[in-house]
């Protein structure tokens, strides 16, 4: 899921990032986290994949 967001205000470059929410199950409990980032739209991909 990703979010957009102005992390830079009054610019052109605050459109290039957004906020990604990534789920974790934890496997011994059962229960979820989540991890916030703002990160460059092209690096998106990447984020998820760790």
């Amino acid at each position: 899921m990703a979010k957009k967001v102005n992390p830079i205000r009054d610019t052109k470059k605050s459109k290039d990032y957004v906020k990604v929410i990534k789920t974790r199950k934890s496997p011994k409990t059962g229960a979820y986290s989540f991890t916030e980032e703002i990160v460059h739209k092209d690096d998106v991909k990447d984020f998820f994949a760790k």
